[in-house]
């Protein structure tokens, strides 16, 4: 192919030359006009047709080589050929999601938007390491990313570090190179790929036709430590302002000082959990799983200790399950749309066609559909409709998977301990202990003034009556605090009694005083401008002076108690003995959180309704089933949005006062 690229180019200058010779004037002509003029039209005309000539196939092909074989970046679909295992574990990932995410997106943008873009690559350096490497736009849609932007924390962001960075917010430089350039982990045994590569047929040389491998494996003696996570799990504005703590914590804490790192808790069998003691002698295979690490054909490497990749948070996709978990068969780039040998199925804005809700591809809907149903032409054919059935059903199976896996991670991270019921006058008093399962840092923990972590209490009479409740949601979904729209229109009192560990950030009013808000950038005019340089030194205090973070977690092992009050006001005509039950909740994000970056808009064509709607339920159920919330019922059984997760649920009966043991004699003897 280089060789008639060539010959093109020879025969080109050769017709220009002669162009030039009759369209120039005689006395202008020089050796130097000509050579400028040559390459000038040649620049032009290779640059407008890089690959005249050739057929539309040859051109899908070399484009497909160059985006495959020949990458900067490689994406984690060529990884996931040896090492399926990890590639499961991780397409469904926090990891993999996270620049993915339509809320991150619309976070990044509101924040450019208010700080006049001056924040420039703070915020989505982490969330797309790659992105940033190639130099992309600090804010487009993922649909016109390149592939391994849009994977996020994908397996080069840590697999490609040649470099013992430390906390630096992200800032790190990925080693370039394809599929076949070398790559680091924590045990660098090159004797491994020697025989992988020997008994396998695989090939290093990117030029050479087969399977490509990586040509080289390195001991990176940083990765297995807890200062690898610290790259991007300790965010700390240039300010001084303390956005997330979540390594500082961990340096701090008993886990720390008995040798735990931050994979031992996050990459073992258990999320959130230590399955034996640091000093037992065979901690690894107790707290691991081991296997062979890659497989290629029938070859398997010999078992060694296996890290999840998997990487359990409190987030949930709000995407279609077309578009994620990441399915090697699902997605095909813009410019493979027309190249039948693509991985992928369809594109992302094709993706977005595909109703699967609706049952596109089940035999129910198959069956009984119209002649004459319009569907998109990329889904006009039945049989790929079943075929792209079958990848929403897989995704869907891990989604529940990993829902699964982040109820445990939760369960672990916060306990809901003893529940005391008191006589307190004519009323009660209810205490609720909650506490922190840890002792590796706080929970929540990251970004946790947008972690909603909070307590739903009822009181009950022996007929179901709701006497007393706290932790309910307005009919958006928020429970009724400061940032609760109805609860700013009045048209909901404010829950005096909630239970939060949500983080608040807190700006200095210009009339004095202290405010609220959602972002830690300003919203109105009443906040102070704290991004600006400031003109006091913050060393002392660590924080700007016009503003902070109101930090409510709980620190490792800690407990907090949280107090409720039933009045003898509220017990009038309740029918004894009385029952307190008490859901410890967890959300994603508050659903406000949508209503102060919708303005923005939000990517894959989502609408805010759709982001929040998704967010309040949780998660789609195995079968794709959408949980309805009856925002019409007056039942506050209806009114609870369905996919905030309860995290634990306990209850008790509360002991009869004096005075209602007597007026329940009274009333027994008419």
């Amino acid at each position: 192919m280089i060789g008639k690229q060539l010959l093109r180019t020879v025969v080109a200058i050769q017709i220009l030359d002669m162009l030039y010779d009759a369209l120039a004037p005689k006395k202008t002509q020089s050796l130097v006009g000509r050579s400028f003029t040559c390459q000038f039209v040649l620049i032009f005309l290779l640059s407008s047709f890089p690959l005249a000539g050739l057929s539309k196939e040859s051109d899908a092909g070399a484009m497909h080589q160059a985006v495959f074989d020949k990458d900067r970046y490689p994406s984690a679909t060529e990884c996931g050929d040896c090492h399926p295992k990890h590639y499961r574990e991780w397409s469904v990932s926090q990891h993999a999601y996270a620049q993915m995410s339509p809320i991150f997106n619309a976070m990044h943008a509101t924040i450019l938007k208010r700080t006049q873009s001056t924040n420039g690559d703070f915020c989505i350096r982490c969330h797309t390491p790659v992105g940033m490497n190639l130099g992309e736009d600090i804010f487009m849609s993922n649909i016109d990313r390149h592939p391994t932007s849009r994977e996020g924390v994908t397996c080069i962001a840590c697999h490609r570090l040649n470099q013992e960075y430390g906390k630096l917010s992200g800032r790190l430089h990925i080693e370039e190179g394809p599929v076949t350039s070398p790559i680091y982990g924590t045990s660098g045994e090159p004797q491994e790929l020697d025989v992988a590569i020997s008994k396998s047929g695989l090939v290093t040389d990117p030029e050479s036709i087969g399977r490509k491998v990586h040509s080289e494996v390195s001991r990176s003696n940083q990765m297995g430590t807890s200062g690898f996570c610290a790259v991007c799990h300790d965010v700390n504005l240039l300010n001084g302002f303390r956005l997330e703590e979540a390594f500082s914590e961990f340096k701090n804490s008993p886990a720390n000082a008995k040798g735990i790192t931050c994979q031992d808790c996050h990459m073992g069998k258990e999320p959130g959990r230590i399955l034996a003691d640091k000093t037992h002698p065979d901690f690894e295979k107790e707290n691991y799983d081991y296997g062979p690490a890659a497989k290629v054909g029938s070859l398997r490497t010999k078992p060694r200790k296996l890290t999840n990749h998997m990487f359990v948070g409190p987030d949930y996709s709000v995407l279609p399950p077309s578009l994620f978990p990441l399915d090697i068969r699902a997605i095909k780039e813009e410019h493979e749309k027309d190249d039948t040998r693509a991985r992928g199925m369809a594109t992302i804005r094709e993706w977005l066609e595909f109703d699967w809700k609706s049952g596109w591809g089940t035999d129910q809907f198959e069956d009984e559909v119209d002649d004459d149903y319009a569907f998109p032409e990329r889904w006009a054919s039945v049989d790929d409709r079943y075929d792209a059935r079958e990848i929403v059903t897989d995704n869907l199976f891990l989604l529940k998977e990993i829902a699964d896996q982040r109820l445990r991670l939760l369960k672990n991270g916060y306990v809901l301990g003893d529940i005391q019921g008191q006589v307190n006058g004519n009323g009660y008093r209810i205490d609720v202990e909650v506490r922190n399962g840890t002792d590796g840092h706080n929970v929540p923990t990251g970004f946790d003034a947008e972690r909603l972590v909070w307590l739903y209490v009822r009181v009950l009479d022996s007929t179901g009556r709701v006497i007393k409740v706290s932790g309910d949601l307005d009919p958006n979904g928020d429970v009724r605090d400061l940032h609760s729209a109805y609860v700013h229109n009045h048209e909901l009192p404010i829950d005096d009694e909630l239970f939060s560990l949500q983080s608040k950030f807190l700006v200095r009013n210009i009339a004095g005083g202290e405010r609220e808000q959602v972002l830690a950038v300003n919203y109105s005019a009443t906040p102070l401008i704290f991004l600006r340089p400031s003109r006091n030194a913050t060393i002392l205090q660590g924080r700007p002076n016009g503003a902070r973070k109101h930090k409510k977690s709980i620190e490792p092992n800690g407990v907090r108690i949280a107090k409720y009050r039933v009045t003898s006001d509220q017990l009038k005509s309740a029918v004894f003995p009385l029952k307190a039950i008490v859901q410890l909740k967890a959300a994603m994000v508050p659903v406000n959180l949508v209503n102060a970056i919708k303005d923005v808009g939000f990517d894959y064509g989502l609408s805010a309704r759709d982001v929040a709607e998704v967010l309040a339920h949780g998660h789609v159920d195995a079968e794709g089933a959408p949980v309805i919330w009856n925002i019409d019922s007056d039942s506050p059984e209806d009114n609870q949005v369905a996919g905030h997760q309860v995290i634990w649920e306990k209850e008790i009966v509360l002991p009869e006062t004096n005075e209602n043991s007597i007026d329940n004699a009274v009333t027994a003897l008419h």
